[in-house]
């Protein structure tokens, strides 16, 4: 049962960074984009995102609780060493929710809709900056995990684990990485100009993965970190890593000739391959520490635990995910019906 629990922990870590992470890449290309832009933006997300955007944190929400029952020891290093990244998470991710609401939703329109604007363009570049920061701070080799944690400074405990360049790169790696994700998605939603608005943001956005991905690793490799080191020397992550690069070429054509499925199909292999790379660089010791690693399965829970939780997850897939394809497909559907009733005979 333990490779169940492994296969849905790590199912629902590419789902919310593909899906969740095109959410919020669509608020980081609203941001970064003129007044003009701004509006269409706006309203394509609102079209696209409205009828399902808050289902997309059930993945992490599946995450969380999976990583509490089976990985308590994992779980609680990075809830302690890393509360402060991950309480700034918790309030993005509300304050994400309720601007998104409001801005769409709430009944006065006055200047109060530039602050929803702009909380949610504020928060929905911050959150994946500090999901990236929290995964860089756990192969950055900065927590400091001892007995008595009271021996500590408060820096050392709580701001060196995250607070660092690296994990920082790797934050902003993320959130370029969402960007991208969300570019591509908007692409198959806009026609005419619209579209070329996002191809040109695509195109914008790989380049800036590239070069945040070649600065993390050159940082990483010339201050010695360990994670890096062991990524080089993993041929299949290196094998993972250049076939996502080879991917931009035909991902670039199906982009200029307007294929969605293939160009969504061909940036979330991009996204997979790129997971799987960092992943089985150092698995199952994803938590590298000042001096040593901590394996995600050394210190689990119980076979009994394992057991029930692994039972709990197939039945709970078995019932969430039909579910979820079906409400994709119905909003599809009546997406399509509205543009039929919209185009002029």
């Amino acid at each position: 049962m333990l490779y169940v629990v492994l296969f849905f922990l790590m199912f629902s870590l590419y789902l919310y960074v593909v899906l969740g992470g095109a959410d919020y890449g669509a608020g980081i290309i609203e941001l970064f984009s003129s007044k003009e832009n701004q509006k269409i933006t706006k309203k394509t997300i609102y079209r696209v995102m409205g009828p399902v955007w808050e289902a997309n944190h059930i993945w992490i929400i599946i995450l969380i609780v999976i990583l509490w029952i089976a990985f308590p020891v994992y779980y609680n290093i990075m809830v302690v060493h890393l509360h402060i990244p991950l309480t700034i998470i918790l309030l993005g991710v509300t304050l994400r929710g309720v601007a998104f609401v409001f801005r769409h939703y709430d009944a006065v329109i006055d200047n109060s809709q530039k602050l929803y604007d702009g909380m949610f363009m504020v928060s929905s570049l911050i959150t994946p900056i500090f999901l990236g920061i929290v995964f860089g701070a756990l192969i950055s080799g900065k927590i400091n995990i001892v007995e008595d944690i009271s021996t500590l400074t408060f820096y050392e405990a709580f701001i060196m684990p995250w607070c660092n360049l690296f994990s920082i790169l790797v934050g902003l790696f993320f959130a370029a990485l969402c960007a991208f994700l969300s570019s591509v998605l908007l692409i198959g939603e806009s026609t005419g100009k619209n579209a070329r608005i996002y191809v040109r943001k695509s195109i914008i956005a790989t380049i800036i993965v590239v070069l945040l991905g070649l600065v993390t690793f050159g940082y990483g490799y010339i201050s010695g970190n360990v994670f890096v080191k062991d990524f080089i020397r993993s041929p299949l992550a290196l094998i993972a890593v250049i076939l996502s690069g080879v991917l931009l070429y035909p991902l670039k054509r199906m982009i200029k000739k307007g294929n969605t499925v293939w160009s969504r199909s061909l940036a979330g292999i991009q996204v997979f391959l790129i997971l799987l790379a960092a992943i089985i660089a150092h698995f199952p010791d994803i938590i590298i520490t000042t001096n040593s690693s901590v394996s995600l399965i050394e210190k689990i829970a119980p076979d009994s635990v394992i057991k029930a939780l692994g039972i709990s997850l197939i039945i709970g897939g078995a019932v969430i995910l039909p579910g979820l394809f079906h409400l994709l497909k119905s909003f599809k559907m009546i997406k399509i019906l509205e543009q039929n009733n919209n185009t002029p005979t």
